[in-house]
């Protein structure tokens, strides 16, 4: 997609994020974090306006996003569901969690739900090892997660909204 193509609206939007990180160093991580918080997500379309701007290729650019599990390419449900997968969490039950929660919601890791109401991640470390399984939704930690505690916690956050 060339750089022409891209909305202005959208454009001046990225230019005004890496002006405001031009003088930092290893300025491209807090530029997608700052776009992607503004945004909800990191258009493909910013892939060339940031490689233009940081004098990058698009594909370096593309490479650090594809990289970070924390970065999307289209907008996250109102509740982001993130499920740990590394050893500890595995050695307690998350594989299971992991199974429960795709059959909660009716997508896979990495999916949204149709109506757009959970996005369903996952992460290989929340560094709550000691209280494993470990959930995070909508970025407050919980441990010793189960089906049932997983429900409990959504049907408390959709009662906070």
């Amino acid at each position: 997609m060339a750089v022409d193509s891209v909305d202005a609206s959208l454009m001046e939007q990225v230019r005004a994020v890496v002006e405001a990180h031009r003088d930092d160093r290893g300025a491209l991580l807090p530029i997608l974090h700052d776009i992607q918080d503004q945004l909800g997500h990191l258009d493909p379309a910013v892939v060339p306006v940031l490689a233009a701007e940081l004098n990058m290729s698009r594909a370096d650019v593309h490479g650090v996003i594809s990289f970070y599990s924390d970065f999307r390419a289209e907008p996250a449900g109102t509740t982001t569901v993130r499920l740990c997968r590394a050893e500890a969490c595995q050695s307690v039950g998350a594989e299971q969690l992991v199974a429960d929660a795709e059959h909660i919601f009716g997508v896979k890791v990495g999916q949204t739900t149709p109506d757009r109401s959970v996005t369903l991640e996952q992460v290989f470390c929340l560094g709550n090892c000691a209280l494993g399984p470990a959930a995070q939704v909508n970025g407050r930690l919980y441990g010793r997660v189960d089906r049932g505690r997983l429900i409990g916690i959504l049907a408390a956050e959709e009662s906070a909204e």
